[in-house]
């Protein structure tokens, strides 16, 4: 009898605590970038509260960026920097960035997929940010998925959160994920790296600066053209539920 043992109850109670585990870690990662200013303006103080050789620093990144993906709202931007600025070179902090950060997406995708279909609208009551999926209803999950992490009209590990949470599909997840963090992780990668220079050469910084600019221009006029075709061929005004394929166009 103890093999047919309904589990349902036990699951969804996990469910439960799992998305208040998660409500509960996003108000902790406010309070810390609040209280330690976490922002990239200041990586310089940022990085004094870390040390060791090369591999000790990479390991700390990486394990600081995997746990900031429970945190949901934890800015990406600012571990990449710091890297760079620690780093010996450009192209090994790329390294270490690049393996963070795929790491750091498959998290909370999992555990939006365990959360289940629940979580969708646990997330879009408590952040207004969520809602904004809403405008792209119809569009492949691939493309949707770059968009967004492109675009960073949500925080990335709250819409990985997300789009496991709707089921969407991993290899798509992944695919565009990975497509949209590419040119983020380059540019804040490059601002880290060049402002080791900022004393020599304090112009070297505005180059990175200039390109995030030419990319958050690019972002929102990509956003805008998007959401805009996604409105004119919308057949609801509803969010995807989760099982549902998000192509439901064909695109």
């Amino acid at each position: 009898m103890s093999g047919n043992r309904d589990y349902s109850k036990i699951i969804k109670a996990l469910q439960i605590l799992t998305g208040i585990l998660l409500l509960a870690l996003a108000a902790l990662g406010i309070f810390l970038i609040q209280k330690y200013n976490i922002k990239v303006s200041n990586i310089k103080n940022l990085s004094e509260m870390i040390t060791g050789g090369v591999l000790t620093v990479s390991l700390i990144l990486i394990g600081v960026s995997v746990v900031k993906s429970f945190v949901l709202i934890f800015p990406p931007a600012v571990i990449l920097s710091i890297c760079g600025y620690m780093m010996p070179g450009f192209f090994i902090a790329l390294a270490v960035n690049a393996v963070s950060v795929i790491l750091s997406l498959s998290i909370p995708y999992f555990l939006g997929r365990f959360a289940g279909a629940g979580m969708v609208d646990t997330l879009r009551n408590r952040f207004r940010a969520v809602r904004k999926i809403d405008d792209f209803v119809g569009m492949n999950e691939t493309k949707l998925t770059a968009i967004v992490k492109f675009s960073g009209i949500m925080p990335g590990d709250l819409s990985s959160l997300l789009f496991g949470a709707m089921n969407v599909s991993y290899k798509n997840y992944m695919a565009g994920a990975t497509l949209g963090n590419i040119p983020l992780i380059i540019v804040y990668t490059l601002f880290g790296t060049l402002l080791k220079s900022v004393g020599e050469k304090p112009w070297v910084v505005a180059i990175p600066v200039a390109v995030i600019i030419v990319f958050t221009l690019i972002s929102g006029v990509l956003v805008k053209r998007t959401v805009d075709k996604s409105k004119s061929k919308r057949p609801t005004d509803s969010l995807p539920q989760t099982g549902d394929n998000i192509t439901r166009e064909g695109e």
